[in-house]
C-alpha cells in the first residue's frame, strides 16, 4: 500500500514538473508578442504614399508602393491631385475576388497622367534588398517574404526578380490585354482569398492598411465578373486624396508594424505555430498572405 502511494506521489510530482517545464518553454502567443512591442517596432507611413479613398460609409487608407511600381504610383498621384476619382463609381464587386473602381466607363480625360506605362509587374532582385524571408515553401514563388512592409514573391534564378504578392487587401491596377499595363485610372482591391495566380500578371501598386470592411461588405454585382448592371447600384467615391495634400487635422494617424525587426520575426513564428489555448495542433507552416501586418492608431 505504501509502495503504491509512493509511486502515485512520484508520478504526480513528475507530471507536475513536466507540465511546469512545458509552460515555461511555451512560445509566446501572437497577442503576447504584440504586447511586448516597443515604439521602435512601429512605423508611420510616409504621407506622400498614403491614399485616402473616402466612400459614403467611411475612409479606406491605402499605402502606395513606389519601389515596386514607380511609374504607376506617380500616375495615381497625378490622377488623385486632379481629383480624377471624385464622383467615379465602385463599379465591380465580385464575390471572393475584387472590388474595382475608377473610370470604368472611359468618360474622363487626364491632363497630367500618362496613358501607356512600362511593365512594372516585377522589379530586379538584389541580395542587398532588405527582404525578410519567410521560412516556409510557397507554390507560386521560389521564396516569399516582406519588403518595405509589403508581401513579396522572390525568384533569384534565373531572372532575379521580386514582386508584390496578390494578398487580401492588395491594390492592383486594372488593365486590358497585354501589352496594356493600365494607367491607374481603374484600380481594384482584393477582397477574397488571395488570387496568387495574378502575381506578375498585373501591376500591384500598394495595399489597404485600414478600411477593408468598407470594400468587402459592398453588395456583390450581379453582372458578369461582378459588375453592377444598373448605375444606381454603384457606390460613388466621395473623393480620393493623398494624406500629404491634406491638413494634419484631416489625416488618419496610424502606425504599421515594421517587418524588418526581431519582433516581427517572433510575430511570424507566433502565426506559424499558434500556441493560443484554443489551438490543439500548431500548423508549423504559413503562407505569406496569411500573415496580416498589424495597424494601430498613432499616438497624438
Amino acid at each position: 500500500m505504501r509502495t503504491g502511494r509512493l509511486t502515485a506521489t512520484l508520478l504526480t510530482t513528475t507530471v507536475a514538473l513536466a507540465v511546469g517545464a512545458a509552460d515555461r518553454e511555451k512560445p509566446p502567443t501572437t497577442a503576447q508578442v504584440l504586447e511586448s512591442a516597443q515604439p521602435s517596432d512601429w512605423r508611420r507611413p510616409d504621407p506622400a504614399n498614403l491614399l485616402y479613398l473616402d466612400l459614403p460609409a467611411g475612409r479606406v487608407v491605402i499605402e502606395l508602393a513606389p519601389r515596386f511600381a514607380p511609374a504607376h504610383v506617380a500616375n495615381i498621384r497625378a490622377l488623385v491631385r486632379e481629383k480624377f476619382f471624385d464622383g467615379l463609381p465602385v463599379a465591380r464587386v465580385q464575390d471572393n475576388f475584387v472590388a474595382q473602381w475608377g473610370d470604368v466607363d472611359k468618360i474622363r480625360q487626364s491632363d497630367s497622367a500618362t496613358r501607356r506605362l512600362p511593365d512594372e509587374t516585377a522589379i530586379s532582385w538584389h541580395w542587398l534588398l532588405p527582404v525578410v524571408k519567410l521560412p516556409d515553401e510557397d507554390g507560386y514563388a521560389a521564396a516569399t517574404g516582406w519588403l518595405d512592409g509589403f508581401p513579396v514573391g522572390i525568384e533569384r534564378r534565373p531572372a532575379g526578380l521580386i514582386w508584390m504578392a496578390h494578398c487580401y487587401g492588395t491594390l492592383g491596377v486594372g488593365r486590358d490585354d497585354w501589352p496594356d499595363n493600365g494607367s491607374g485610372a481603374e484600380l481594384y482591391v482584393v477582397i477574397g482569398h488571395a488570387p496568387r495566380q495574378l502575381d506578375r500578371n498585373i501591376v500591384v501598386a500598394g495595399r489597404v492598411l485600414r478600411g477593408m470592411e468598407l470594400l468587402s461588405s459592398l453588395p456583390r454585382g450581379s453582372g458578369a465578373l461582378g459588375f453592377y448592371e444598373k448605375p444606381e447600384q454603384r457606390t460613388l467615391i466621395r473623393y480620393a486624396r493623398l494624406a500629404a495634400d491634406l491638413p494634419e487635422a484631416d489625416r488618419t494617424p496610424i502606425e504599421v508594424l515594421r517587418t524588418d525587426t526581431a519582433l516581427f520575426t517572433r510575430y511570424v513564428e507566433s502565426r506559424r505555430n499558434r500556441r493560443d489555448d484554443w489551438y490543439i495542433h500548431p500548423a508549423g507552416h504559413i503562407d505569406v498572405c496569411s500573415v496580416s501586418i498589424p495597424v494601430r492608431d498613432a499616438a497624438p
